[in-house]
Order: C-alpha cells, then structure tokens, then sequence
C-alpha cells in the first residue's frame, strides 16, 4: 500500500517536538508526538512510527551527552523501569491507558505545583535541600516509567518525579536521562516487532524523518547546555506541569 503524503503534514511536527525532547528540553514536547501523529494515522501506528525514531535520537542523544551521567541515579531506576517495560508487554491489553494517563498525570502535576511552592518558601528564607537516592520510590516510579513508556510513551514524567528532587546539576541529570530512556527504548524494540507494529510501511516512513529528528535532537542539546540551574529546574518543572495537565487532558477526555 502506498504511503499517504498526508502523513507528513503530522509527522513533521511530530518529530521536531521529539527531536528536541531528546535533546533535553524536557518530556511536554515529546508528549505531543503521538498525539499529533494519530491525527492522520490510528495511535498504535503513529507510536510504531515515531519508536525507531526514538531509537535513532537516542543514539545521538547518547554522542551528545557521553560526558555526562549520574551512575548511581541509573541504579537505582533502571531495573524498575525494565521491569515496567516487560509489566506492560504482559497486562497492556488488560489495563485502560487512559486510566493510567490519570494516574501519571495528577502525580506529575501534584510534583511540579510542590516545586513552585517550594521556590515561594525559598524567598521566604526556607532551604529545601536535594533528596537522597532511595530504593523504594526509585523502583516505584522506575517501574511506573517503564510501564508508561511501553504503553503511551509517557515514561519522562514519573522518572522526572523521581529525579529532579536529587537536584543534580543540569548536564549530569540530562545525561542520566538520556541512558535511562536509551535504555528502554531499546528494550521496547523487541515486544513491538512481536505485536507487529514494526512492518515496512511504517519502517519507511520513520527511516524518511531520521534525519530532521537528528538535527532537532542535536538541536536541543546545543540549547539544553547553554542553561544555568536557575533557568533548567524551572523550566523542567514547568514543562513536566505542562506534561501532567497534557496526561490528565487526555485521560479525563477519553473517560467522557
């Protein structure tokens, strides 16, 4: 069947959205990929697409940031977020996405408006210090992340929930991410050529957008290591608001 010029009118945008995601510039924009896909193709198909690009983002994501990384933040949640990946290979067609859309969403929004209210207490003379590394939340929201990256590609705003609070500098904690994310998305490979999703339709037309998703990615790491801690934390916190508001929109939109 041939291709739709169609879709590229989506597609476009799409890709320059998660392009700069995997830059760094924060997980609201990548949220908006799949929803402007599905504009023209049905969801499974536009998150089939936009995988291998992910992949190839990650790639130069990785070149991007090979100098920086937070080893002991990977650790700790990395294994739940595999084990979140396989979790929603296994019950993804037992469990409503837009249930858990819901769940991510309030827990992201809750997070980010803390944040904020932590910088009103700030200027009012409260130090808020950085949270410690911690097994359990790590392997909850790992886990949650995995999960949430399998089935809706919406695994940035619970990592981010776990690893902002640590408060690493800008560079370390986008290189850290970069891994995570690398990481899983390679994982995710695997069960989405089982499910089908990968045939060489959708192949070709992600293979034809590599090449403007590299440059936005390259794009965004230019942009995302320009930024002091005083602008990155607020804009990360903002644009994972933006992310949870997104998750909740959607998850309350499809309920009715």
């Amino acid at each position: 069947m041939p291709i739709d010029p169609s879709i590229y009118l989506a597609a476009i945008p799409a890709v320059m959205l998660v392009g700069l995601t995997k830059g760094g510039m924060g997980e609201a924009l990548a949220l908006m990929g799949v929803p402007i896909l599905a504009m023209v193709v049905p969801p499974v198909q536009a998150a089939a697409i936009l995988l291998p690009i992910l992949v190839v983002s990650d790639i130069v994501s990785l070149w991007i940031w090979r100098h920086h990384n937070d080893r002991r933040t990977l650790l700790y949640l990395l294994p739940g977020g595999l084990f979140g990946v396989a979790l929603g290979w296994a019950t993804s067609a037992y469990v409503p996405r837009d249930a858990l859309r819901l769940i991510i969403g309030a827990i992201t929004v809750f997070f980010a408006l803390r944040f904020f209210y932590n910088q009103w207490r700030i200027r009012r003379g409260h130090v808020i210090p950085a949270k410690p590394q911690r097994v359990g939340p790590a392997a909850f929201f790992g886990t949650l992340s995995g999960y949430g990256s399998f089935v809706a590609h919406a695994g940035g705003a619970p990592y981010q929930v776990y690893a902002l609070p640590l408060k690493l500098s800008p560079r370390d904690y986008t290189g850290a991410a970069v891994r995570y994310f690398a990481t899983l998305n390679a994982v995710k490979l695997v069960p989405y050529f089982a499910l089908g999703q990968l045939d060489t339709r959708n192949l070709t037309v992600s293979a034809s957008l590599m090449p403007l998703a590299m440059a936005m990615t390259a794009l965004g790491g230019f942009l995302v290591k320009r930024m002091k801690p005083d602008v990155f934390y607020p804009f990360m916190y903002g644009m994972a608001f933006v992310a949870g508001l997104k998750l909740l929109h959607d998850g309350i939109a499809a309920f009715l």
